[in-house]
């Protein structure tokens, strides 16, 4: 899967893993591939259903967001290297070997079952 995410285009998707305990868990996903659409993120929203995937991305910044946020930073493979919850106005340090950045609201990463080591996939996405 080297190379992840080179066909993806703004729009949605679904996000697919296996949670902590075995079972899959299926999501809505916006993939947002574009310099304007990674820009905006979650900017002015206040809710968000599933989650957003910037793509390519190694850091991000919560300034100007009205919720918190869980993170989960992805490598090329699209293996999940770090996840961290950061409340609004924060800088994220660079993560050196991500490549995608998972935003969703807080704490649902954790009810979800997603994991340190675990590997997302996209589906259905555009291209």
């Amino acid at each position: 899967m080297a190379g992840a995410g080179s066909g993806w285009r703004d729009g949605h998707a679904h996000l697919t893993f296996d949670s902590d305990t075995g079972l899959p868990v299926r999501l809505p996903l916006e993939i947002a591939r574009s310099y304007r659409a990674r820009r905006k993120g979650l900017l002015r929203r206040t809710s968000l259903t599933g989650a957003l995937l910037l793509t390519p991305a190694n850091s991000i910044h919560t300034f100007g967001m009205r919720i918190p946020i869980d993170v989960a930073y992805l490598d090329r493979h699209l293996r999940v290297l770090s996840l961290h919850t950061m409340p609004p106005n924060r800088l994220g340090l660079p993560r050196l070997r991500a490549r995608h950045v998972l935003e969703a609201e807080a704490g649902v990463m954790h009810s979800w079952g997603l994991r340190v080591g675990g590997v997302v996939r996209v589906e259905g996405s555009p291209t």
